[in-house]
């Protein structure tokens, strides 16, 4: 059974998240405290993490980005705030997926087990045994989820490293920002197109030589994105 941390101040929506979580299956713990919910985060064995933005003692930015420097698990961040800059820093720190209050349960529950169905699938599948992708002067190991650049191992989040392996299997190809979100993020993109820009830059901060010149994955404007080889 997947155990999801709900860290969240507001205790009638984490009561009714956890609701309707434990009907799908999933077990359940809330933490409406910042510093107490990042502890539990680092500490315990956590399968995914719904993380509100505003929080008492520490922000829902800082428990993503210290997470992220320990765990890959799926991180679905939730707020009221609407505004692109909060969503593009959330995602830019490491979340999987941002989610704008107020929002339906049953659509937070699509996306829970959207995420944890990826990543169990990724981190678990034997078919992935011992496969490698060496292009350019660029090593994934996709068993040990593991890239190199140009000799020097580079750390990529969960969905950094899902979406650069996905283009790197499928060379020359140009995939629209929907097709990659449906992809990587095993959902329809509702207005969610900023987080696979987000991301490529992310990626490409750590891959490129030069961000503004890009080598390897190449811009197609008015279409998407392709990886050159």
């Amino acid at each position: 059974m997947s155990r999801i941390l709900i860290i969240e101040d507001e205790e009638a929506i984490a009561d009714l998240e956890k609701d309707y979580l434990e009907l799908s299956g999933y077990e359940v713990e809330i933490e409406n405290r910042g510093d107490t919910g990042l502890a539990r985060a680092l500490e315990e064995e956590i399968d995914l993490i719904i993380l509100d933005l505003m929080l008492p003692e520490v922000d829902g930015f800082e428990i993503c980005r210290q997470v992220r420097d320990k765990k890959n698990i799926p991180i679905i961040m939730v707020s009221a705030k609407k505004d692109d800059i909060d969503k593009i820093r959330g995602l830019g720190l490491g979340a999987d997926d941002y989610m704008t209050k107020p929002f339906s349960p049953s659509e937070l529950v699509a996306r829970v087990k959207a995420h944890l169905d990826r990543y169990n699938r990724l981190v678990g599948s034997s078919q992935n045994r011992n496969k490698i992708i060496e292009i350019r002067g660029i090593k994934i190991d996709k068993t040990a989820r593991r890239v190199w650049v140009n000799g020097e191992e580079t750390t990529f989040t969960t969905k950094e490293f899902d979406l650069l392996t996905f283009l790197a299997e499928n060379p020359n190809r140009v995939f629209t920002k929907e097709e990659l979100f449906r992809e990587i993020w095993d959902m329809e993109s509702i207005g969610d197109i900023a987080t696979v820009t987000v991301h490529i830059k992310k990626i490409r901060e750590k891959i490129e030589f030069n961000t503004a010149k890009p080598q390897y994955i190449e811009t197609i404007w008015g279409v998407g994105y392709r990886f050159k080889v």
